[in-house]
Formats: C-alpha cells, sequence, structure tokens
C-alpha cells in the first residue's frame, strides 16, 4: 500500500513539512509504503493551455510530471496534500502540479477511462497560515477538491491549522500530534486488512498487468494489488493497452518492474503466476498458483483480446474466494 505525500511548500524544514512528515510517520506505522514529492525540488513546467492532453490523453512536456509523478499519482492507494497558504490557494510549485493534472482529467471525462483504481483511492488535505481569517481556506479547499477529482481520489477530510507564522509554531501546536494520529488512522483503516496478491510474469508488461487491474478494479477494497515480472521490459505492451482501454479501464502510466521491487510493497499471501514459470524463491512459504496463460506479446489484437477476457472471467473467480 502506497501513501504519497505532495509537498507544498519551497520552504525547507518549515511548518508545512513538519505536519506532513508526521501525518506520513503515523501512515508508515500502520502499514503503509510512504513516499513524499517535494514540489520545489522537482522540475514541473506550466502548464501551457496547449489542449494536447484534451484530445490525445497525454501532456507533451518532457519534466517529472511524465517521468515520475502521474505514474506515483496512480500507484498510489491514499495521497496526502500538504501546503501553507499563498494568497488563499498554494504556493506555485504545487499548483504547477495541479494545473498539469489536466491530463487526468482528460482521461476521465474526454477520453472515458476508468482509473482501476479510482473506486478506492483516499485523500487527505493538510494546511496551516498565518492570519486568523475566517475565510482562510475556503479557496484552498476548492482547489483541492477539484485537483483530487481529477486525479480519481476521494478527499476524505482536512486539517487545518491559523496563526501558523513563525518556524517551529507547528511543532508547539498543543494537539496536533494527538489530532494527526487519529486522522491518519481513520484514513488507513478501511484499506488495511486486505488480502495481498502479486501477479507475476516475465515482462510485467501485459498479463501481469491486465489481471492486476481487473483486480483492483473489481476489488480494490478487499484486495491490495501488485504485480511484477522476472525479466520487466522497459514500457507496458501497447496493444493490451488499447485492448484495456476496450473494456473502460485505463493503463497509462503503468511501470514494468522486477518481482522484488513488488515484493518491497510488502509480502502478498498468495503470488498467481501467468505461466512463465517465474522464480519466487526468495519469499518462502508464500502460496504460488500458476494460471497458465498464453503470452499475447507479438500476437493479433483479437488473440490479446481472448487472453484479456480469460484473465478476466479468472479474476472474478479468484475475488469469490475473498468474499
Amino acid at each position: 500500500m502506497l501513501a504519497l505525500g505532495l509537498q507544498g511548500s519551497p520552504r525547507k524544514n518549515g511548518n508545512t513539512s513538519f505536519l506532513l512528515s508526521a501525518f506520513m510517520n503515523e501512515l508508515e506505522k500502520l502499514g503503509a509504503q510512504v513516499k513524499i514529492i517535494e514540489t520545489d525540488k522537482k522540475e514541473i513546467i506550466p502548464c501551457k493551455e496547449c489542449s494536447v492532453c484534451e484530445k490525445e490523453g497525454f501532456c507533451p512536456l518532457d519534466d517529472d510530471m511524465n517521468s515520475e509523478i502521474y505514474p506515483l499519482l496512480r500507484q498510489a492507494d491514499i495521497i496526502i496534500a500538504a501546503t501553507p497558504i499563498f494568497f488563499y490557494s498554494v504556493p506555485a510549485q504545487l499548483k504547477a502540479l495541479i494545473d498539469r493534472s489536466q491530463a487526468l482529467w482528460a482521461r476521465k471525462y474526454k477520453l472515458k477511462l476508468n482509473d482501476p483504481n479510482q473506486k478506492w483511492r483516499r485523500g487527505f488535505l493538510l494546511s496551516l497560515g498565518a492570519t486568523k481569517g475566517k475565510n482562510l481556506f475556503e479557496g484552498l479547499h476548492l482547489t483541492i477538491k477539484y485537483f483530487f477529482d481529477a486525479i480519481n481520489t476521494s478527499l476524505e477530510g482536512s486539517l487545518t491549522y491559523r496563526s501558523i507564522e513563525n518556524p517551529g509554531d507547528m511543532e508547539k501546536h498543543p494537539s496536533v500530534l494527538k489530532e494527526v494520529k487519529e486522522k491518519a488512522s481513520q484514513l488507513i483503516k478501511p484499506l488495511l486488512g486486505r488480502k495481498k496478491i502479486l501477479f507475476a510474469c516475465r515482462k510485467n508488461a501485459c498479463r501481469s498487468q491486465i489481471a492486476s487491474a481487473f483486480a483492483q478494479h473489481l476489488a480494490g477494497d478487499k484486495i491490495e494489488v501488485t504485480s511484477g515480472g522476472s525479466n520487466p521490459a522497459k514500457m507496458i505492451n501497447p496493444m493490451m493497452v488499447e485492448a484495456m482501454s476496450e473494456k473502460g479501464l485505463d493503463m497509462a502510466f503503468r511501470k514494468p518492474k522486477s518481482i522484488k521491487e513488488a515484493a518491497i510493497e510488502g509480502q502478498p499471501d498468495i503470488i498467481i503466476t501467468m505461466g512463465c514459470e517465474e522464480g519466487c524463491s526468495f519469499m518462502p512459504g508464500v502460496k504460488i498458483e500458476d494460471w497458465d496463460l498464453p503470452d499475447p506479446a507479438g500476437g493479433t489484437i483479437d488473440f490479446m483480446r481472448d487472453v484479456r477476457d480469460e484473465i478476466e472471467k479468472r479474476v472474478v473467480s479468484l475475488i469469490k474466494d475473498f468474499e
């Protein structure tokens, strides 16, 4: 389970950093794998309003959004946005990331594609401001609401703090650690206790990606899904992406990874191989099941569809075992 933190403040080791770190530490204690993106340290080109994403579903700008951030937004089970208030909104660095989420908005609303994890991904807002104004967080809440909608994340709540201006103010706050612990527990609780399944094939570019997407889409509330391969490819199979889009499922921004990389997310309860005789000897005691499916790579689109449909049937059957 990946919890992704979006650090919006350009100030190093400031109040926002303290607040986000405290929240992420609680999530990690409860079992999440955590990662923080410090937006001011990333190359995020501001949106050029070229409208390419609304036609093709991809942003043509070559920067950290395409190479790193879009994939992480799709991989994450939990997303935490943390930001100070700049003119009743977010700093420019985080705003650039938010604006570039238009590519994900376009895939959802223009291309009508469903992110397999969209029904289960949970989000939370952390923010602070220097003044006591009644309307201090109103603009921010509206921005984050629509940002989270674009990235297929339900906004589950927020912690906001006024009169936080000087270094160390957040750390001195009398109730912050108690509130962070309570909210982090509430946020992650629905995702705890799920069975962990690792789908494996040699390249992690086709069959295991299909299986993980169907399992995530159909039963992400019951199953924590990951996938990997013994010899991962550089990119996922484009014909597989086309076949899955016919089912309304969006496979964009997925990256092949090794079985060991997948296992870092937590030892699975079961490993399901696709017929590649994948070796998982480094996980002794884990049940392994082989589905013995033909490899559609290099075949026709019709063959890909047949394999896709067979995997879907097997995933549906698998899910019944967890009901």
